[in-house]
């Protein structure tokens, strides 16, 4: 049979597009051959897929109400669970979500079977969904290796050899940038690792970076420099548009000695200074200057905590480590409380800390009372039947803790007069009770003395840090016996007949440098005195000289 060609009546559609089509038949098989004109055939998109790198094998991973954790628990307990390794790409939190990519399919299974295997501190189980997607925004707008070659020369300009630091303020409007047509926005997922990626390469001992006026209003992107540059103890992040504090929670696990945050909007959302030294206290620890003023020294004690949370064999006196850890610990506490600026005891807290105070104090009694000041704040449940205080005067979160003790009559404490009683010990918990008098320093009450007993519950913090999470501060009036004594054991004084007196000030960082390093008061003078009274640069000279052993051991107060 002869081939026979018929010509095919298109139906008008009017949302499809039109085309002409012939069909040829070949009757021998019956095969239909279709010829399209007009148009493209239809592209095939897993061929694309298959010959672009960036668009294949991408899967996001989000954890709903990962808003929650911090990323380095979050991905370390991830991690800890899940069969494959893995490197989070774009580690960002949206709306409620944390949320990061993986370029694996094997990775992408195992990080599904991790769901619901993590529990977080309130016993919650933490659900990970995986999914299939586009390539991450970092991937897909890469920096060119031209680009980055320019990037890289632009940063040697700024970087400080000799200090250390890195000046990368304004950044997009570099010239050298702006000349050769490169747009970095550090606002930019792309931009900002790319930064991050040089830094981790060409400045591995960076100690100071200079972000300022860089319009950032979050910090997603930077919190990859805990892992690419961990030494950075200043940070500049003024001028640019940070409007919370929990912006800093991402990068909180650098250990800062200086930030800089003025000209951001976040500053005007504390109702004083105190709380807004607070809020930043509470994310850096160890932070000595903020927005150039100079802070309290705050509270750290470090510690072998492997050596000392081991349960004590020796009865009643309890190990010489031991001992000194807890001497040590209280020396400095109370440096601090007695201060004048409580604000530095933030780094002795767990951020989930418990305090109450209680007074034996019948309000009935209309005679004058020293302890009036503290009956506000008073948990004596034995008094106390409103259910509703109950639960408000029980202070919880650190902040909270410093902020209500920093309400609190300004103090001078006994140390000679203190008694120490540690009733528990265990390799992740230490309680000691602590008795002893302290007499007010200002107001109607000045130069009066009170007793106290204070119940400490504490554990190994981070950087092997002692870590309250429980305190109890009981207050009473004095005995005439505890009266009679107190204050009765001179205390070392801070400077000889020679020397001129010291400031207020300058004794207290006499008092609180010796507690963190050890060394006895005019030892610790001395140091401050050789560094101009600057408390940091003393510090690193302290450390220098102890790891060179070239600081006598008379130098160091001897613990009986």
């Amino acid at each position: 049979m002869r081939d026979v060609h018929k010509d095919q009546q298109l139906r008008h559609t009017p949302y499809s597009i039109r085309c002409e089509r012939r069909m040829k038949w070949h009757s021998e098989d019956e095969i239909r051959i279709t010829t399209w004109r007009n148009r493209k055939p239809p592209e095939r998109k897993m061929s694309q897929d298959t010959q672009d790198g960036y668009t294949r094998n991408w899967f996001k991973v989000t954890i709903p109400y990962g808003i929650k954790y911090d990323k380095a628990w979050l991905v370390n307990s991830i991690q800890s669970h899940c069969s494959d390794p893995f490197t989070p790409v774009d580690f960002h939190y949206v709306r409620n979500q944390a949320c990061f990519f993986v370029q694996d399919a094997s990775t992408a299974s195992a990080l599904k079977d991790v769901s619901y295997k993590i529990c977080d501190d309130e016993n919650q189980k933490i659900c990970i969904f995986v999914n299939h997607s586009t390539a991450p925004y970092s991937v897909k707008h890469k920096l060119k290796p031209g680009q980055m070659e320019m990037l890289k020369l632009t940063m040697n300009k700024r970087y400080n050899v000799s200090q250390q630091a890195l000046d990368l303020q304004n950044l997009r409007f570099d010239p050298d940038l702006m000349g050769r047509d490169i747009d970095i926005i550090l606002n930019r997922r792309n931009c900002m690792a790319a930064t991050l990626k040089i830094i981790e390469r060409n400045f591995p001992e960076l100690l100071s970076l200079n972000l300022c006026n860089n319009k950032l209003y979050h910090l997603d992107g930077l919190s990859d420099i805990i892992e690419k540059a961990p030494k950075v103890k200043t940070l500049n992040l003024s001028k640019n548009k940070l409007e919370s504090v929990w912006e800093l929670g991402k990068v909180k696990g650098l250990k800062l000695e200086e930030l800089w945050l003025e000209g951001n909007p976040l500053c005007s959302t504390f109702s004083d200074q105190s709380a807004y030294v607070s809020a930043i206290r509470d994310c850096f620890p160890k932070l000595l200057r903020l927005d150039g003023q100079e802070l309290s020294p705050p509270m750290i004690v470090d510690i072998d905590s492997s050596e000392t949370m081991k349960p004590c064999k020796e009865n009643f006196t309890g190990s010489e480590t031991l001992k000194h850890l807890v001497l040590q610990f209280l020396k400095q506490y109370y440096s601090i409380y007695d201060s004048g600026d409580r604000q530095g005891l933030l780094g002795a807290y767990h951020n989930e800390a418990c305090f109450s105070l209680a007074i034996p104090f019948d309000p009935k009694d209309s005679a004058p009372n020293s302890l009036c000041k503290y009956f506000e704040d008073s948990r004596n449940m034995k008094t106390l039947k409103d259910p509703y205080l109950k639960g408000e005067l029980l202070r919880r979160t650190k902040r909270d803790i410093v902020d209500s003790l920093s309400a609190l009559p300004k103090t001078q404490h006994d140390l000679s007069s203190i008694l120490v009683d540690v009733w528990c010990q265990t390799e992740r918990m230490l309680c000691f009770s602590v008795n002893g008098v302290f007499k007010e320093v200002e107001g109607q009450s000045q130069g009066s003395v009170l007793a106290f007993t204070r119940t400490f519950i504490a554990t190994p913090g981070s950087s092997s840090s002692l870590c309250i999470v429980n305190d109890e501060l009981f207050v009473r009036n004095a005995s005439p016996q505890e009266t009679q004594s107190a204050f009765s054991i001179p205390v070392s004084t801070l400077s000889s007949s020679s020397e001129p007196s010291l400031s207020q000030e300058q004794q207290e960082m006499v008092q609180a440098f010796s507690a963190q390093s050890g060394m006895k008061l005019e030892w610790s003078q001395k140091c401050l005195q050789d560094n101009e009274w600057n408390y940091t640069r003393a510090g690193q000279a302290f450390t220098m000289l102890q790891t060179e052993g070239k600081i006598p051991a008379e130098a160091f107060t001897q613990i009986s």
